[in-house]
């Protein structure tokens, strides 16, 4: 953090809100505003009355309004918490997986491998590094999630309006989001519905796992198959018509088939024999977005698989070539 950042973390400031933050939730505009924060900070200078609205006490949830005057406290914003600087490969390769951009919002392939955004243990993720490198970007922030080791497309909103609009049509199902998987073994000729409500738990560990329960939420995913390897492998795409955490990943482990490179829900022996044969990430790609955009265009965005997946893929086609049946 710089001395001047510092400095103004540590003097009241008083922020008007704007028509694009309207509506925006007081806890979820603290996080913007205050870069670097804990969220146990911000949610403890609200429990407390530190920030005001208005000159009013506001609960986490308070929706905004434009001309809103916010009364932010004096804090200091642990330095620990810093990204790490953008390496120049890391800048290119961000910059060449642009799939879209327009004035509000960006499509970006993300790589398998990245984290979407910094925390956990890792200080620099892909939301922080296009923070760095696009320092004349106002506003950027996701639009979604994709797992570390998920590669494909990832929506970065540039304008708040645009994120609001995103968030609306996400929870109407308004998004389609088109995955492909290659899972363990020969999955059935038919286009198959898994429909398997999921329930989220963690272990002693603290790691957060995901599992088919009875008392889980709704969960509905389409699959189809895409290309055989044989008995060994299959290529399918899945639709998933509910968005909870890690669906297609127990979804495919729930029909018999998990995904290759999956050290969460795949047994490690067929993981080993995977990795033998060239696989060294987790197979699950975000292929394919689409969406009506706010003045009406139905955006398609796809994402090409990278060469070296490519690669390996067509090597376990010519290893285990296709078969009549």
């Amino acid at each position: 953090m710089t001395h001047s950042t510092q400095q103004k973390a540590q003097q009241v400031r008083f922020v008007e809100v704007d028509a694009d933050q309207e509506g925006q939730r007081i806890d979820n505009f603290l996080r913007t505003c205050l870069k670097g924060a804990p969220k146990s900070l911000i949610y403890r200078i609200l429990r407390k009355g530190e920030i005001r609205v208005n000159k009013k006490r506001v609960k986490p949830d308070s929706r905004l309004c434009a001309g809103d005057i916010i009364r932010i406290p004096p804090i200091r914003i642990p330095e620990k918490g810093e990204a790490a600087p953008v390496g120049e490969g890391l800048a290119q390769h961000l910059e060449q997986a642009v799939l879209y951009e327009s004035d509000s919002l960006i499509i970006i392939n993300k790589p398998s491998g990245l984290a979407v955004h910094g925390g956990s243990g890792v200080n620099l993720g892909m939301i922080e590094a296009l923070r760095q490198i696009r320092p004349k970007s106002r506003f950027l922030e996701l639009v979604h999630r994709l797992d570390r080791d998920t590669s494909g497309c990832i929506m970065v909103a540039k304008k708040r309006s645009m994120l609001r609009y995103l968030h609306d049509a996400l929870r109407q199902r308004k998004v389609n989001k088109v995955y492909q998987a290659l899972v363990v073994g020969r999955w059935g000729k038919r286009q198959q519905t898994v429909d398997a409500p999921l329930l989220r738990y963690e272990l002693k560990s603290g790691e957060r796992m995901v599992k088919p329960h009875p008392d889980g939420k709704a969960s509905v995913t389409r699959f189809q198959v895409l290309r055989r390897f044989q008995d060994v492998a299959t290529l399918v795409e899945a639709r998933p018509l509910t968005g909870r955490t890690h669906q297609i990943r127990v979804h495919t482990q729930f029909a018999g088939h998990p995904i290759v490179g999956d050290v969460k829900y795949t047994p490690d022996e067929d993981n080993a024999r995977f990795r033998s044969l060239g696989f060294k990430r987790l197979m699950l790609h975000a292929a394919k977005l689409e969406v009506s955009l706010p003045d009406g265009e139905k955006l398609s965005v796809s994402a090409p698989l990278d060469p070296e997946t490519t690669n390996v893929l067509d090597k376990l086609a010519q290893r285990f070539p296709r078969q009549e049946s």
